[in-house]
């Protein structure tokens, strides 16, 4: 069956969210937003009128400028609340961020990234706006590696590309080098990121399964380097464990993986 031809109009209105969503400084006025997807004057003010009557966008009074609106932040919660992953990972994953005073965050695959479900702060690691929905890249980030801890070197080039790209000095951007460390966390059942994404943070994550075995998301502790000084590594793995496992067993995961099943680099 042929593919139809997408919509032109949806496309446009998406584009104007999506230039709303990467604002770096709130409101945009209907003419930056033009000018950020391409589109005259009058194109951009009739989607504007349109999204702001079925509450997409939402325009301030004083300045003029648009906003995300209400409809947005309100899909955004729905599709949150039916994916399973979200349901039962949240209240485990708050819990754990309250329990180290650190950032816990659950994450799923989409293509080639990782996608934030669920974002909480401990005490010691407050933050003034929200990771859920945003990206990371898999290889550098340790909810990624756990992500990829089902393909074979392979099966990762093709889904990643020949080159890796590099954030840090201590970013891995060599496959046999990411491989290596990918068996290495497969072994200990933890994966780490050590300043490979950013300076000074640190970040250890466990896979979460689900009922056939196979890793359906990651959870993961982060913060600065600095927190290391009062807690090690080992023991924030052990928490992180515990509620990986309790999350797959509320997923249908009812045995341990044999280790015979679990894949290795090709």
């Amino acid at each position: 069956m042929p593919t139809a031809a997408p919509n032109q109009s949806i496309e446009r209105a998406a584009a104007v969210l999506a230039a709303l969503g990467a604002s770096e400084n709130g409101a945009m006025r209907a003419s930056d937003i033009g000018r950020a997807i391409g589109l005259g004057a009058s194109t951009t003010g009739r989607l504007l009128a349109t999204l702001e009557k079925l509450e997409y966008v939402r325009r301030d009074s004083e300045t003029q400028g648009y906003v995300i609106g209400t409809a947005v932040l309100e899909l955004a919660s729905q599709g949150l609340n039916h994916n399973p992953v979200h349901r039962e990972s949240r209240a485990l994953a708050q819990e754990l961020a309250h329990r180290v005073g650190l950032t816990a965050n659950v994450g799923v695959r989409d293509g080639a990234e990782c996608v934030y479900l669920c974002h909480f702060e401990g005490e010691l690691a407050p933050k003034n706006h929200t990771m859920v929905g945003l990206r990371q890249p898999l290889h550098a980030s340790g909810l990624g590696k756990c992500l990829l801890l089902d393909l074979g070197e392979e099966e990762r080039v093709r889904l990643l590309g020949e080159k890796l790209p590099r954030f840090t000095t201590h970013t891995i951007t060599d496959h046999h080098a990411l491989t290596t460390d990918l068996d290495e966390a497969r072994e200990r059942g933890w994966a780490i990121e050590n300043q490979e994404l950013a300076l000074g943070r640190f970040c250890v994550a466990a896979p979460i399964r689900g009922a056939t075995g196979r890793v359906v998301a990651a959870i993961s502790i982060s913060g600065r380097l600095t927190f290391l000084r009062q807690r090690t590594m080992d023991s924030l793995a052990e928490d992180l464990i515990e509620v990986a496992d309790r999350i797959s067993v509320a997923l249908g995961m009812i045995s341990a993986v044999p280790a015979h099943r679990m894949p290795r680099a090709e």
